[in-house]
């Protein structure tokens, strides 16, 4: 099902200048569309829409230790509620945490990257209120952590 995911601002790259009361239409794992939330609506007519506060934009690569945990699945769930969605490998190091990361479609990446939304990439998203607290994370296209 397409999913619009919307809020306050889009920014997509967390460098980039914001777009007011912009969108990012999600069709599977994948980006179908970013703009101006009218515009996708009218693109992607019968979407469901999930309406965010505050800044919507590119899920963040954690670059440090996987916070500790009892599970490897656990430490993972910790990483996607701040917003992350891929891991350095250098962090992924032992084949339980690699499973757990296939597992969860978290990406194992070799070196840190800059993480961006663009058209046919990877629906990898992160919403941020005000004080950068994590609101919601989306990884692969799936909401995978909502703050309450």
């Amino acid at each position: 099902m397409l999913t619009i995911h919307t809020a306050d601002e889009l920014r997509v790259s967390w460098d980039a200048d914001p777009l007011k009361d912009g969108a990012v239409a999600v069709e599977g794992d994948r980006v179908a569309g970013t703009g101006p939330l009218d515009v996708l609506l009218e693109r992607f007519p019968g979407a469901r829409v999930r309406s965010w506060p505050g800044a919507l934009g590119p899920a963040l690569v954690h670059e440090g230790p996987l916070p500790e945990a009892p599970s490897p699945r656990e430490r993972l769930h910790a990483v996607l509620k701040s917003g992350a969605t891929a891991v350095l490998q250098q962090y992924a190091d032992t084949p339980d945490l690699r499973a757990a990361a296939s597992r969860n479609e978290v990406a194992v990446l070799p070196r840190a990257t800059k993480p961006e939304i663009t058209d046919t990439g990877r629906a990898d998203l992160a919403v941020f209120d005000v004080d950068g607290a994590c609101i919601a994370t989306v990884c692969a296209g799936r909401l995978v952590h909502r703050r309450r």
